[in-house]
């Protein structure tokens, strides 16, 4: 009996032990299968190596090659020149490390440069240079007159001399050592420090003018002698006193042959003349870039897409602490298997004026989709100022909400935003996460916009023909000029008949002839003389819907009496209303009808597009622009702050931008004459 007890005690011991390594086992391939899940399902970043940072970036860079051109500038700086930046580099006589970078991507250059010194571990003298000139230079362990170089490029050279010829300047200076190199700088600077070198490049409007004052003088001077020579005849005849003294006179006028041919001689005079004198071609001296160089940032950063949803430009400053990128990850993650949601793709990558999309960061976009060649949102933020924009590619979501309806706590940040280095980028990136999860969902997927294309290098660095643009108002111009001087009296009455019928300017030249600080007498003539022409137009055409509502808009400012525009003490920012209403409804009774007014300055038109525009040295609104503000904010953004409309305040002092000088009708230019319409009858109680 204890032995088949014994047994069986053995037996079921030994179940036992089986029975608990198979749990054991079991448990064990659970916790495997479960890593490989998540293995699986956790994105490639997991296997990503943290890029590094921006300083150890470039010196690696600067061990592969003492010389680094990024690619983000191909306008300005294309990266072919970088045997240029090579060749040059070597007159300095001690090696030199140069670093061609974005200027909005540079926090402080001289600590740049020493922060990337350390990582290289290689003295020498190490140059920053931007897409206008060398800004920050350091010599480490070597004697290089640094300083005493960038003071005499500074100062010898005009502000569009060029990151290159500025380049050339400070090598050259470097070469002559620290003596002559200081001697240089002091007098570059005793030279030049009140009297600014001159330009050596033109620009369009610039070309223009040239333009305007050749096609004046085209018409001008040889009308001139034409029409001098006929009035002469024409007094001699009328005080000849008698048909006999009249005939002795006649006969005394030179023949009409030789005053043609004088004529025609001056017109060849003037046009070669001026095409000797006005001889430029281009804008600038940049080499035009291959399309390789304006298609590798894209290409790079749609490279580091398909591995990370999250590219954070490694030229750039981190912006994205390790706890803000996480989470950020994570709200990607969840969008991306949420109903009806997708794919999120966030470039970190400044926006310039010299890069492959002039600053266009919807264009960036649509460019970076294409290379990853896969359908979602595309984010772009800006590390340097810390706007952000969001387009939708081909998933189910409501784009026009997406691109209009986006807050700009989001897309421009706060003033808290402002005042931090980071712009707080993770809070307002979690904040558009946010955002997406809401946005109403649509039965189909839905492509996103197709912005224009950017002006190609070649037609943005060249100048327009001699012969076009504003050559041929100078025509008109010059042939006015012409009839007044040779018929002053004919001149005096057009000028009366003027006054009586005042004239309007035509809508193209509005953006360049409209004032910034009008004076009270401007608006009241202005506004009457488009108000009259509105009226006369509108009964010229018949109906016309929009006119219609536009000229009753117009009217109920005024009080129903055109006439008031005129009288003083009318508040300016109502004759400003009156005045884009009023062209408005002029534009839609010629068919060139467009519901965007310029909301940098209302006075300027028709606007063409919605963009960011930075409207003071720190904030950015979301405006329409007419096509020379647009240009503008591309290419020297802060260039748009004079261009803005200043009224005076109601409380007196300064003029004040005019969003911020009123609170009536005209506050609502920015987004539409149709809704100005709406407040002026909000305002007058009319439905």
């Amino acid at each position: 009996m204890e032995a088949v007890t014994s047994t069986h005690v053995h037996a079921g011991l030994t179940r036992a032990g089986s029975s608990g390594r198979g749990h054991v086992l079991r448990l064990l391939l659970a916790l495997f299968a479960l890593t490989a899940f998540f293995a699986t399902a956790t994105p490639a970043r997991a296997a990503t190596a943290e890029p590094p940072t921006q300083a150890a970036y470039l010196a690696d860079r600067l061990r592969e090659n003492p010389v680094y051109v990024t690619d983000q500038l191909p306008r300005a700086v294309p990266r072919s020149t970088a045997a240029d930046f090579t060749r040059l580099a070597r007159r300095t006589g001690v090696p030199t490390y140069v670093l061609v970078l974005p200027g909005e991507t540079v926090r402080d250059g001289k600590a740049l440069l020493g922060a990337v010194h350390d990582r290289l571990g290689r003295d020498g003298l190490y140059v920053l240079v931007d897409d206008h000139s060398v800004t920050d230079a350091t010599a480490y362990g070597v004697r290089a007159p640094a300083d005493d170089a960038w003071t005499a490029q500074l100062y010898e050279l005009p502000y569009d001399a060029g990151p290159l010829l500025s380049f050339e300047r400070f090598t050259e200076v470097v070469a002559l050592g620290p003596e002559k190199a200081s001697a240089r700088a002091e007098a570059a600077r005793a030279t030049y420090e009140d009297d600014e070198p001159e330009a050596m490049y033109i620009g369009p409007s610039d070309r223009r003018n040239q333009s305007f004052l050749t096609g004046i003088l085209l018409t001008g001077v040889p009308l001139s002698i034409l029409l001098l020579a006929a009035y002469g005849h024409r007094a001699r005849r009328r005080y000849a006193g008698s048909a006999r003294k009249a005939d002795r006179a006649a006969r005394r006028m030179p023949p009409a042959l030789p005053v043609v041919a004088s004529a025609a001689l001056a017109a060849v005079a003037v046009a070669l003349t001026a095409t000797a004198v006005f001889d430029q071609t281009a804008s600038s001296g940049t080499k035009p870039p291959t399309p390789a160089e304006m298609s590798a940032r894209a290409e790079r950063v749609a490279a580091g897409l398909r591995k990370d949803p999250v590219y954070r430009d490694p030229e750039s400053p981190r912006v994205l602490d390790a706890r803000a990128l996480d989470r950020l990850h994570q709200r990607i993650d969840d969008f991306r298997r949420s109903h009806d949601g997708g794919p999120v793709y966030v470039a970190l990558v400044p926006q310039t004026s010299g890069s492959e999309s002039a600053g266009d960061a919807e264009l960036f976009a649509a460019a970076v989709h294409t290379k990853v060649g896969t359908d979602g949102v595309y984010v772009v933020a800006d590390p340097a100022d810390g706007t952000i924009d969001a387009v939708s590619h081909g998933l189910r979501l409501d784009g026009d909400r997406l691109l209009f309806d986006l807050p700009d706590d989001i897309t421009l940040g706060d003033s808290r935003a402002d005042e931090s280095d980071d712009h707080l980028l993770g809070e307002r990136l979690d904040a558009l996460m946010t955002f997406l999860d809401r946005t109403p969902r649509t039965d189909r997927p839905v492509e996103g916009p197709s912005p224009a294309p950017a002006p190609s290098p070649a037609e943005d660095n060249a100048l327009p023909p001699l012969f076009a643009t504003d050559f041929w108002p100078g025509l008109m111009v010059g042939a006015f000029a012409a009839l007044l001087l040779s018929a002053v009296p004919a001149g005096v009455t057009a000028l009366v008949l003027r006054r009586r019928r005042p004239a309007t300017e035509p809508f193209e030249r509005l953006p360049f002839t409209a004032p910034t600080e009008p004076s009270a007498s401007w608006l009241r003539r202005t506004a009457y003389a488009e108000l009259s022409a509105l009226v006369r137009e509108f009964t010229e055409h018949g109906e016309q819907p929009l006119a219609r509502d536009r000229l009753d808009a117009a009217l109920l400012l005024l009080d129903g009496d055109p006439g008031r525009a005129r009288r003083p003490g009318t508040d300016p920012a109502t004759l400003v209303a009156v005045i884009a209403l009023a062209r408005a409804g002029r534009a839609a009774l010629t068919g060139q009808d467009t519901d965007l007014c310029c909301g940098v300055n209302p006075l300027h038109g028709a606007g063409v597009r919605l963009s960011h525009v930075r409207v003071s040295a720190t904030g950015r609104r979301l405006l329409p622009v007419c096509e020379l503000c647009r240009d503008t904010a591309i290419a020297e953004p802060l260039g748009i702050p004079p261009r803005l409309l200043r009224l005076p305040a109601p409380s007196g002092g300064d003029r004040l931008p005019y969003y911020d000088a009123t609170d009536g009708p005209l506050t609502a230019v920015p987004r539409g004459i149709a809704r100005v319409v709406e407040r002026v009858r909000e305002t007058a109680g009319v439905h």
